[in-house]
């Protein structure tokens, strides 16, 4: 009977072990609210810290924007200022060169006319004095003065010029000038709360960055956007692009560096440009394609970004790789060509699993590729599908996806356990097909072979 007494528990054992369960529930309950109140907190201040980058943008823009109005219309000020005193000096200097022509010509008939008063003044005096002489018998004296007054020619007088023909300066002043003025300053400048148009999306690439931007004013006409990015604070900003597309790719960066980037518009018919849009900053953690040095018959620029084929080598110099495998799935690889040489049937650019050496050509297993005259090769093996042939300034990009990471038994008659889903475009045609391998690779290798020289392939 004890034994089986002891089967039962007694009321308060039963109410100990539920206020037990009660408590941990609590507990639980009261971890539950205090994770959750940290995780309000921590969006708050999120939310806070965001609140405080607005104001900041606000504050600050306004500032700069402030400080650009002034400094635009003193230099206006001093600008007219310095026009209107170089147009006064102007019109004062021909009013002088006129003054000067106009009264150089009576100065001399003045001249003349004094100079005439004077011999009149002497004449009439020699005749007082020969007509007193001449009643004195002193007919000799009387006489010299007639001779004399004849040769003088006293009915000969200088012509005045007419008030008509001299010249009576005036200034002629367009009222209207003030008013063109007025009008044109009142519509000069403008303040925009918003820029008509921002960066939407900065795409990490290797050694890059893919900046995308998009009009986000409906009433602005776009005729061509600009790119402009900084390496770092201190630097100074440098056009990246001008023309008519929503996208570009800067080349050319330091992986783990921030660069920041903005980018504006001009409308139709205008000539200045719009505000900026706010800076972005982004960076690319990813290291830039660089060609394999030291590879017989290929010629690296600088950055080993650029791959020429040269002809220090025999007619196949073999296959030039990239440096690593630096190549994943989910990016886009381009293949730009700025000079092409002879078309041979082995040309190829194109990825691959590993750098084997000893091998003429990408046309080989474990590799997918396109030849010069367009045609696509997996494994080794051509499609069927083709895609134009490579010219000089003809670009290819390669496309890659995962579509199975782990062995599917009795799936693919090789025994292929991983599959990629590849893409190929040339020109405005692209490919796309499923690329089998027997094992998962997470970077491929690139590369490119050409028998003849002067092909030059620029990758990125």
């Amino acid at each position: 009977m004890e034994t089986e007494k002891q089967c039962f528990w007694t009321d308060f054992e039963i109410g100990a072990w539920r206020m037990s369960i009660e408590t941990e529930a609590l507990l639980q309950e009261a971890k539950e609210s205090i994770e959750a109140a940290q995780n309000y907190r921590a969006e708050l201040q999120q939310r806070l810290h965001g609140l405080s980058q607005a104001r900041k943008q606000v504050r600050g823009s306004s500032s700069q924007t402030r400080e650009a109005l002034k400094r635009h219309f003193q230099e206006l000020q001093v600008m007219v200022t310095r026009l209107l005193s170089e147009r006064l000096a102007g019109l004062l200097q021909e009013v002088d060169a006129i003054e000067q022509d106009s009264v150089r010509p009576l100065d001399d008939c003045q001249k003349l006319i004094e100079q005439g008063v004077s011999t009149a003044d002497e004449l009439l005096k020699e005749g007082e004095a020969a007509i007193r002489c001449g009643v004195a018998g002193e007919e000799d004296t009387l006489g010299r003065f007639t001779k004399k007054a004849l040769q003088i020619q006293l009915d000969s007088l200088p012509e005045v010029p007419a008030l008509v023909d001299v010249p009576c300066l005036s200034a002629q002043l367009d009222d209207s000038l003030l008013q063109t003025v007025r009008e044109r300053v009142g519509r000069h400048g403008s303040v925009a709360s918003h820029p008509p148009v921002q960066i939407e999306e900065l795409v990490e690439r290797p050694g890059s960055m893919l900046v995308r931007w998009c009009k986000v004013d409906d009433d602005f006409a776009v005729q061509d956007y600009r790119l402009q990015f900084r390496r770092s604070p201190s630097s100074q900003y440098e056009d990246a692009y001008i023309g008519k597309d929503n996208e570009y790719l800067v080349l050319h960066l330091d992986p783990h560096t921030d660069h920041l980037f903005r980018v504006c518009a001009r409308g139709e018919g205008r000539t200045e440009w719009s505000p900026w849009s706010v800076p972005q900053t982004g960076y690319t953690t990813l290291p830039p394609h660089e060609w394999c040095p030291g590879t017989d018959g290929y010629i690296l620029s600088s950055r080993r970004n650029i791959a020429m084929r040269s002809d220090s080598a025999p007619s196949h110099a073999g296959i030039l790789y990239s440096k690593t495998a630096t190549y994943f799935s989910g990016q886009t690889l381009t293949f730009k060509f700025t000079a092409a040489g002879l078309g041979d049937r082995r040309d190829s650019v194109g990825v691959c699993v590993d750098n084997e050496r000893g091998t003429e050509s990408l046309q080989r297993d474990k590799a997918v590729c396109i030849s010069t005259n367009g045609a696509v090769f997996v494994n080794g093996k051509e499609m069927t599908n083709q895609l134009p042939a490579i010219s000089t300034g003809s670009t290819v990009t390669f496309d890659m996806e995962v579509v199975n990471l782990f062995p599917v038994s009795n799936s693919f008659s090789d025994g292929a356990s991983f599959k990629l889903r590849v893409t190929i475009g040339s020109g405005n045609r692209e490919v796309v097909f499923d690329w089998l391998l027997d094992q998962s690779v997470d970077c491929l290798f690139f590369g490119c072979s050409f028998a003849h020289p002067n092909w030059k392939v620029l990758v990125f």
